[in-house]
């Protein structure tokens, strides 16, 4: 039996062939200095995995409703090994949250498995967001804690897929 690691590979966020892990990374633009904590976040987890911020490419849309197309678009681009999408879906917005949650979160995993290239959701969406100083807090910190997680999860994947192409294609 094969012992297989879940931990992050030494080699940090870098392929095989020494190029580090190239990521897209796209960014709603509504409650952008709640949603900007994530990205932020991301990078300098990135970073600390040893792979230049320069590999990822940030884009940014109006609303979480728009990631989806920009993602399938970038994965099948061929130019990225990752996918991060990163937003803020609240209610009282013209669509209902649930809705639009919906739609996002299944757009996302459709990118995924129709592309082959891992799609990351840092996309939160709260029942219920009031703009007082509590919640605003309380989400801000939250992004930084997803994004990280997100950086984490990315670089482990993307060399997990890799293991697996090897696998298949001995």
């Amino acid at each position: 039996m094969t012992h297989s690691s879940n931990s992050i590979p030494n080699t940090g966020a870098y392929a095989p062939n020494g190029k580090p892990v190239r990521v897209a990374f796209i960014q709603s633009s509504w409650h952008e200095d709640i949603v900007d904590q994530g990205r932020t976040s991301f990078l300098a987890e990135i970073a600390r995995l040893g792979s230049p911020v320069e590999a990822v490419t940030c884009f940014k849309v109006p609303g979480a409703f728009e990631i989806p197309l920009h993602a399938q678009k970038l994965a099948k681009s061929g130019q990225f090994d990752a996918i991060v999408a990163c937003g803020f879906v609240v209610n009282g917005g013209i669509y209902r949250h649930e809705f639009v949650t919906e739609a996002v979160i299944s757009g996302l995993m459709r990118v995924q498995l129709d592309t082959e290239v891992p799609v990351f959701s840092v996309v939160l969406t709260p029942l219920n967001f009031h703009e007082h100083q509590e919640h605003v807090k309380f989400f801000t910190q939250h992004f930084l804690t997803k994004g990280a997680e997100a950086a984490q999860a990315c670089v482990q994947t993307v060399h997990s897929l890799r293991n697996v192409e090897k696998l298949i294609s001995a």
